[in-house]
């Protein structure tokens, strides 16, 4: 079995053996999420339109989905969770801001069995795709997952102000709770469709501290070669 945790140790056993995070299969990660956002969202759908207000980005909205079921939740096969939805009204605005309206944000992300990505990032987070390859959720520690709250006001006014920012497209925060276990994720836009061939990869942090790759991925067939392999082989930049 392969292993993820939190701190970006890792195990393999078998190459072929499900993923875990936090002693949580991929496949309940992926089964839950699609549950959970399926819920919060078509439930989103029934509250009026109105300006975001400031407490709107501190919100969290809770809801008990019970594997038997209940009034407001369908049954399902995996064990009793809590899903967590971080200012979903914020969050809602941010979508339609984007051009992305419920049905197919829903569509996009529920209708279809989740990807999983087969090679997570070096901070041990596990990421998932979906079918159309529109949207991509990652699993963030719970400092990310606060900070991006607290960063919600300040994007919210770039947003308003900078419409074609370049900034991440951030469309939804959310926690998987089950067990004493909690998990939270974050759905961004996908800019690299898997049917996009590179040929080269970096992992730019805006700084070349601790940015060099070490021999063992230097010699992977598509290597992250970060900061200072950028530097080495595009001195001069991008251009196009």
């Amino acid at each position: 079995m392969s292993t993820v945790t939190e701190n970006g140790s890792s195990t393999s056993d078998k190459a072929n053996e499900e993923k875990t995070y936090k002693k949580t299969t991929s496949s309940a990660i992926k089964g839950t999420i699609q549950l959970g956002i399926g819920y919060t969202v078509g439930n989103l759908t029934s509250k009026p339109d109105r300006d975001v207000l400031m407490q709107d980005f501190y919100v969290v909205e809770s809801v008990f989905l019970p594997s038997e079921g209940s009034n407001l939740t369908p049954a399902h096969r995996y064990p009793d969770f809590r899903f967590k939805t971080y200012a979903p009204l914020a969050f809602r605005y941010f979508r339609e801001l984007f051009g992305i309206k419920p049905d197919d944000y829903l569509y996009s992300l529920c209708s279809e069995p989740l990807i999983e990505l087969s090679n997570p990032g070096a901070s041990g987070s596990i990421f998932f795709v979906t079918s159309d390859d529109e949207f991509i959720i990652k699993t963030v520690q719970h400092k990310e997952a606060e900070f991006l709250q607290k960063l919600l006001p300040g994007y919210y006014m770039n947003l308003n102000q900078n419409p074609r920012t370049l900034l991440p497209k951030f469309y939804g925060l959310y926690c998987f709770q089950s067990g004493g276990i909690n998990i939270r994720l974050v759905v961004m836009n996908n800019v690299l469709p898997r049917s996009v061939k590179m040929n080269y990869k970096y992992d730019l942090k805006g700084s070349t501290y601790k940015r060099r790759a070490s021999r063992k991925e230097r010699e992977k067939i598509l290597p992250d070669l970060q900061g200072f392999g950028f530097l080495a082989r595009d001195a001069r930049g991008i251009i196009f």
